[in-house]
């Protein structure tokens, strides 16, 4: 009667063990189906322009260039006045909120109000584009963290008036830029313009001599 007992025991700890277990497995894949859900769906990778020799980096590493072609992209985009800058300029701005910090949105629109108090927007078109020969390099961005950046911009700033021609120099953007992995649905560098690390600078360039007649 006592092998009996035994053996009804032993199998009884062996079943209890097997339920313990199966409780550890579903605690186990319960943990599992959390980190996963919660692991993010999609990943923005910097990769270098020039992969002719290969890119190994940290995925969440942002090369300079990016940083600085995202710089020159918006600033470009925020000062496309195509026909009128009292109403263009209030576009750009509102249209390109997610890649402003909110401090930078605030100074832009305080510019905007300034400039069209003193009537410097009504009927001006205005572009920017890269300096001829001045494009991006080493030294055009500056790492101040791992996500800070400041990048300078050297650009031919033009404006015009009724046709004319009101405005036509080089100027220096020294530009602060953050990470901002904040909403990749409508920013999807994942990246933003904190305004200005500095005061824009005018330059004086040289003529080219292979330009004149």
């Amino acid at each position: 009667m006592s092998r009996f007992r035994n053996a009804i025991a032993s199998r009884d700890a062996h079943i209890l063990t097997l339920r313990a277990a199966c409780g550890v497995l579903l605690l186990s894949c319960a943990a599992l189906w959390w980190g996963w859900s919660q692991a993010p769906k999609d990943l923005t990778i910097h990769n270098p322009p020039d992969l002719r020799s290969g890119s190994t980096r940290k995925w969440w590493e942002v090369p300079p260039s990016s940083v600085y072609a995202f710089s020159f992209y918006i600033w470009q985009q925020l000062n496309a006045w195509h026909t009128n800058g009292e109403a263009d300029y209030r576009r750009q701005i509102h249209a390109l909120t997610p890649f402003f910090s909110a401090d930078c949105k605030i100074l832009l629109e305080n510019e905007y109000l300034t400039r069209l108090n003193r009537q410097e927007l009504k009927g001006r078109v205005r572009s920017v584009s890269e300096i001829p020969g001045r494009g991006y390099s080493e030294q055009s961005v500056s790492m101040l963290g791992r996500d800070t950046w400041v990048a300078r911009l050297d650009l031919v700033v033009k404006e015009f008036y009724a046709g004319e021609p009101i405005r036509d120099v080089f100027v220096r953007y020294p530009l602060r830029v953050i990470r901002a992995d904040t909403d990749p649905e409508l920013n999807a560098f994942g990246l933003q313009i904190d305004c200005f690390e500095g005061t824009p600078q005018r330059l004086e360039v040289p003529e080219d001599p292979e330009d004149k007649p």
